[in-house]
């Protein structure tokens, strides 16, 4: 499986940006897709998932809300909206396939994240 995330870049405090994930390769032996992201000095935090075959999704606390994740099955691209965004936001985004149903509880192991796509930064900033 392979994965290119894209969408980053320099946004003002409030503002909007849309991640894309485009996913290729074996998408139904790894049909959960999930958004992670990574600030500097800091663990690696997952934000989000979804399922490709149902679209049933979890997002983390502080981001539930102001983050919306959505599929386009036909383009094999999951989306990451994310609105109202804030400082603390900034980091680099990465997306990861795994055969694991959705699970805020799987965010802290990356054992249950077999493929990992290049991160895209995205900075806020006035």
């Amino acid at each position: 499986v392979q994965l290119q995330a894209s969408g980053g870049g320099l946004v003002q405090p409030g503002g909007s940006l849309r991640l894309s994930c485009a996913v290729s390769g074996s998408t139904l032996d790894y049909p959960y897709i999930n958004w992670f992201r990574q600030a500097p000095g800091k663990e690696r935090e997952g934000l989000s998932c979804i399922s490709s075959s149902d679209g049933r999704t979890t997002y983390r606390n502080s981001v539930k809300g102001r983050f919306t994740i959505s599929r386009d099955n036909a383009k094999n691209t999951v989306h990451l909206q994310m609105n109202n965004l804030k400082p603390e936001d900034t980091a680099v985004y990465y997306c990861a396939a795994s055969q694991y149903p959705c699970s805020n509880s799987y965010f802290y192991n990356r054992a249950y994240y077999s493929y990992w796509g290049p991160g895209t930064q995205v900075t806020v900033s006035s």
